[in-house]
């Protein structure tokens, strides 16, 4: 269940003051990368060149690993004394390593940590240094397209024109990388403004070959050819408003029959552009951070909390699904957010001193500073609060919902994509507030920020898939419209005996996607922008 956010990072790998473990001359240090699949299984990536006598070596060999997003990616770095000729590093010196993950590397982009020994002790003053890039060409070509006096197809009306575009493979073939919309009963089509990744269109190669073909359509599928021709980018680039470049649109059948045949229209290009778009890594690795929050339901529905039959009922080993949906979500997300400060809210529960029922409160009770350190830190919160407040009801998400909108409307002044913000709500799902929820989520879905929705227990979670808008697009009960998809709904039983890396994987595989495309509709470069070189 990879995201789609898998792209490859390039990891460049230099050394400080290494212990000296040869006599009459220095260490040949290498570097050699594990990385960790489950438990304590550790097994090599890869490994550098070995840099002869030197202490503070600069590798020049990159690490290429993929990355996921949604995935605790657990690295390990170990930098050996190479003094004989085997691949074994048993026989070799140990001179240090560090142990992070990739989401801390990629978070800071350059990360400088002292190396240890086996025992945890330091390696003398030796310290490591890696700097994570993205491997990419994320250029987008845009492009303006329209065309005039196409031959007609169909017997009655005019046909219903639309463009195809294709590149071509190494070994010769055609792949299609772009279709435009159609547009009925049109001899003369202005197609809408598109946007199409430089790779996809020719290999990020100039004067690659690019055809592209000229369909009239059937709802029948059997749509006719207008006419085709061939250009290049380099070709495409020269088009401008002023002088558009156009191609005769040939239809070979057509010419082979016809004497006094010219073309089948004229295909004109008025606007091409090739611009830098930021991916996810960009503005991570640009100082982006995400802000995790999360909010707990606390009401009745979910049973008494000294019952083993209840949703908060803690097991012998201290787990629940509330506290399990906490880790597997909050160990991914923590590793992009600097202080490591969260705040953590319940919802639906009377509270002391008053009892009064509260549908945001702090689960530290501290409502000037309702932040937890750590993920360790909002399961502490959790159970320090849980025998102090009376489950209740209703279940209101609003006003959760409404509160986190509220820091992330304040974070829209800065001008730049320097915050997104993540709230994970855990539930047993029957919801109160379905309007006033549709309303928030609506509004949340014009800021940064993303909602997570765990639905534990066996509950009927009819107005949850409603909520995530993957069936449609979810409107406010006034009928307004979400710009964009913010919810991400998922049972817990979908879980129950998956790895625990699986209900992560699941939730935050959209998030990415989520956190460029608000960036980039409103236009928001990173803090600092590392991705125009």
């Amino acid at each position: 269940m990879a995201a789609q956010c898998v792209t490859k990072v390039e990891l460049t790998i230099a050394c400080t003051n290494l212990l000296d473990r040869d006599v009459g001359s220095k260490s040949d240090p290498l570097c050699v990368l594990l990385q960790n699949t489950s438990g304590q299984q550790w097994y090599e990536v890869d490994r550098t060149e070995r840099v002869k006598n030197s202490l503070n070596p600069k590798f020049a060999k990159k690490f290429l690993i993929d990355y996921y997003f949604e995935l605790v990616q657990k690295l390990k770095f170990g930098i050996y004394d190479i003094d004989n000729k085997t691949f074994d590093l048993n026989d070799d010196d140990f001179l240090g390593e560090f142990e992070c993950t990739l989401g801390q590397v990629v978070s800071s982009r350059t990360l400088t940590k002292p190396l240890v020994l086996k025992n945890g002790r330091p390696a003398g003053r030796g310290s490591i240094t890696i700097t994570a890039e993205e491997v990419k060409d994320n250029r987008v070509v845009v492009l303006e397209v329209e065309a005039r006096k196409l031959d007609n197809k169909d017997f009655f009306g005019k046909s219903d024109p639309y463009l195809e575009f294709h590149k071509q493979t190494g070994d010769g073939n055609w792949v299609m990388v772009h279709r435009t919309e159609v547009i009925k009963n049109n001899l003369n089509p202005v197609w809408r403004p598109f946007k199409i990744s430089l790779n996809s269109l020719c290999y990020s190669d100039m004067d690659k070959s690019i055809k592209v073909e000229c369909y009239d359509y059937d709802s029948d599928g059997s749509h006719d050819l207008i006419g085709s021709f061939q250009t290049t980018m380099s070709k495409l680039k020269e088009a401008s408003r002023s002088s558009p470049v156009e191609f005769e649109c040939i239809n070979e059948k057509k010419r082979q029959k016809k004497k006094n045949y010219k073309n089948s229209g004229i295909v004109s290009v008025k606007h091409c552009e090739i611009i830098v778009e930021c991916t996810f890594l960009d503005y991570i690795m640009g100082g982006c951070q995400l802000n995790f929050t999360v909010g707990i339901d606390f009401t009745g529905s979910n049973g008494d909390p000294r019952s083993p039959d209840s949703l908060h009922y803690l097991s012998p080993n201290g787990v629940n699904e509330y506290l399990t949906a906490i880790w597997s979500v909050g160990m991914v997300i923590q590793d992009y957010d600097t202080d490591k400060m969260f705040p953590a809210f319940g919802f639906g529960a009377q509270i002391p001193p008053s009892f009064q029922v509260s549908h945001e409160f702090p689960l530290n009770f501290n409502p000037s500073n309702p932040f937890c350190n750590g993920i360790q830190g909002i399961v502490d919160a959790y159970r320090a609060c849980l025998p102090q407040v009376k489950l209740y009801g209703p279940t209101n998400f609003s006003p959760i919902i409404n509160h986190v909108a509220r820091f992330a409307a304040a974070a829209t002044q800065q001008q730049t994509a320097s915050q997104y913000f993540i709230l994970l709500i855990i539930t047993d799902g029957v919801i109160t507030d379905l309007d006033q929820t549709r309303t928030a989520i609506v509004n949340a879905s014009k800021l940064p920020m993303s909602i997570i929705i765990v639905g534990v227990g066996g509950a009927d979670f009819g107005a949850m898939e409603f909520l995530d808008g993957d069936n449609g697009v979810l409107r406010s009960s006034s009928g307004e419209p979400a710009v964009r998809d913010i919810v991400q709904f998922v049972p817990f039983r979908k879980f129950q005996n998956s790895p625990k890396e699986a209900l992560a994987q699941c939730v935050l595989a959209e998030v990415p996607q989520q956190v460029v495309n608000y960036f980039s509709t409103y236009k928001l470069q990173p803090p600092k922008n590392p991705a125009v070189k």
